[in-house]
């Protein structure tokens, strides 16, 4: 089975943080595309070794990302 999910990536200092919201599952590399292949690996691995419970309880099946202004200063 297969289901498409958001990975968010971030520069943080020298390298990136990658981070899936639906599972709250995060990892990093170096690159963006590093970073981006170390959580797909990161959220196979949840798949195989968690319980279908497990999976179940921490998805959160509606995620909105956007952008917006916001006045500050």
């Amino acid at each position: 089975m297969r289901r498409q999910l958001t990975a968010i990536i971030e520069k943080e200092d020298d390298g990136y943080v990658s981070f899936c919201p639906e599972y709250d599952i995060a990892s990093q590399g170096d690159t963006v595309e590093e970073a981006h292949k170390n959580l797909q690996e990161a959220l196979e691995l949840f798949f195989e070794t968690a319980s279908p419970q497990e999976i179940q309880s921490r998805y959160h099946g509606e995620i909105y990302i956007t952008r917006m202004d916001v006045a500050f200063g």
